[in-house]
């Protein structure tokens, strides 16, 4: 069996995972002993022996729907945020005198992937109606506010729970301004093997999530876990890309 949470599972918080996944596990009764940091994502997500991974929303309403079963939703209460709904923050460096998105019309847009919800889909539909000069492909939020902080791009859509963590873990964030913030759309599902029943696992981590200690509370930033229907994802636009 597969255990995997590599959407928010960057190094500065791994153990503090580590011990999520070991009250999830507790209360299952079962489940691989440690959490899998070294799978391709879709093999991961498709597997039959996936018991616990999550997913972005796009790759999620686009082509996992019909092949998984939804568990639930972490809720990491966002502000202005419904419970598990997330949002993208729109960043900037702090010293460009551009202040809205609107002056950002021909400008280079770093981007994680365009298989992302918070960085690629919930970004260009919110900053639609502006062309820009370059798109700047960077595998990784991290490295999209990276690619801003260093100059190599002018703007980005980061996803608002690792905005919270990397401005916590990253000085380079301390570089960047948010300028604006998209509409929240539901936040990144657990799922499982489309022929496991998911009940259970979502009992478990609810439960695991609740008895979490302080530390690893702040640290995860982990609210509860909220059930957000297929419908409610399938109903997410997805844009196309516009260059100038």
């Amino acid at each position: 069996m597969i255990a995997m949470l590599g959407m928010y599972d960057m190094p500065e918080i791994q153990q503090a995972n580590d011990r999520y996944w070991q009250e999830i596990r507790a209360r299952l009764g079962y489940g691989p002993e440690n959490l899998s940091r070294d799978l391709d994502y879709w093999d991961m997500w498709q597997s039959p022996d996936l018991l616990l991974g999550q997913t972005c929303g796009m790759p999620y309403r686009t082509r996992l729907y019909d092949k998984v079963n939804l568990i639930g939703t972490p809720d990491f209460g966002l502000p202005d945020c419904p419970p598990g709904y997330y949002q993208s923050v729109i960043v900037a460096r702090a010293d460009d005198r551009r202040d809205t998105p609107q002056d950002f019309d021909g400008a280079r847009f770093a981007y994680n992937e365009d298989m992302s919800q918070s960085g690629w889909a919930g970004p260009l539909h919110f900053l639609k109606g502006l062309r820009f000069s370059e798109m700047v492909p960077t595998g990784g939020h991290r490295l999209s506010l990276h690619a801003v902080a260093e100059g190599r791009a002018d703007i980005a859509g980061i996803d608002a729970v690792t905005w919270l963590l990397l401005c916590e873990h990253d000085p380079l964030a301390a570089k960047l301004k948010v300028i604006a913030k998209t509409k929240p759309t539901p936040g990144l599902p657990y799922i499982t093997a489309q022929d496991r029943d998911p009940a259970p696992i979502a009992e478990a981590a609810a439960s695991a999530i609740a008895n979490l200690n302080e530390q690893d509370r702040k640290a995860l930033h982990l609210r509860g876990l909220v059930r957000i229907e297929t419908a409610d994802y399938l109903s997410v636009p997805t844009p196309q890309a516009v260059w100038a």
